[in-house]
Formats: C-alpha cells, sequence, structure tokens
C-alpha cells in the first residue's frame, strides 16, 4: 500500500482520536467544531451551529455542555495534581512558586481545556456515522426523484 492510498484511507475513516484532537464533528468527523484556532482571541470560546458537512445540529438542547464542565475539571484537576507534585517532590518547588506557575499555565491552555471539554462531551453523547453522509444524499436523490 502506497502512502498515497493510506492518506485517502485516514480521511474515508478518521479514528476516533484523531477526531477529538482535531476538534472535528461526531457524526461524520469530517466538520469542524470551531470556526477559530486556539489560540486565536477572535470568537474563541464559539461554536459553529452546524457541522458543514453533514450539518448536524452541536447544541442539540438546551445546557448539552453542562456536562462539559465536569469534563474540564477532571482534566484540569489531574493535571494541577500531577503538575505540582513533580515541581514540589522532584524540582523541590515550594506551594507558592508550583501555584504561581500553575496559574500561568492555566492562563495559557484556558481556550484549548474549554474546547477540547466541549469537544469529548459531544464525541461521548453522538455516535459516529460513517456513512451518514452518503444516506443523507441517497434520501434527497429519493426525494427529488418522486
Amino acid at each position: 500500500m502506497d502512502s498515497k492510498s493510506e492518506v485517502n484511507m485516514a480521511k474515508i475513516n478518521p479514528t476516533l482520536f484523531n477526531s477529538i484532537y482535531e476538534m472535528k464533528c461526531p457524526r461524520c468527523r469530517e466538520g469542524e467544531l470551531f470556526d477559530t484556532t486556539i489560540f486565536s482571541f477572535d470568537k474563541s470560546f464559539e461554536m459553529r451551529e452546524r457541522c458543514s458537512e453533514c450539518s448536524m445540529n452541536f447544541s442539540p438542547e438546551p445546557g448539552f455542555y453542562y456536562g462539559a464542565m465536569y469534563v474540564s475539571y477532571a482534566i484540569w484537576g489531574g493535571i494541577s495534581l500531577v503538575l505540582c507534585s513533580i515541581l514540589i517532590l522532584v524540582f523541590d518547588w515550594n506551594l507558592n512558586q508550583s501555584f504561581a506557575l500553575l496559574f500561568f499555565v492555566s492562563i495559557i491552555f484556558f481556550v484549548w481545556l474549554f474546547r477540547i471539554s466541549r469537544t469529548l462531551w459531544i464525541h461521548a453523547n453522538i455516535k459516529y456515522r460513517p456513512n451518514y453522509i452518503k444516506e443523507l444524499t441517497q434520501k434527497n436523490n429519493q426525494k427529488l426523484e418522486n
């Protein structure tokens, strides 16, 4: 198998990890969840309303993303514990120094944490349907024929 066909296979069947890492639509794994990059200050917290590929509604119900707060809390709690433990136990920093660094790391990765938490939450709740776009096209063609 040559490298070109491997690239095409990756586009045809993206993995769950790649879909989450690249913040793609959970249903088709092709459309973008966010309009801007992670380190953009313009509309950092705004998600698209719908997927550009399969038209999935990214806000299926009011309050859908409340669960993402718990995901965010768990991720950041773990990172904080590990980072401060390493700084205190391995590098012999004091508590104030380790919290100061944690504060600055929190500022830098705040938008990333917000976005990855929402991405994980929507992927946990929406099923991947690799043939959804094809099925949708067939349904629309059948409606046009009738």
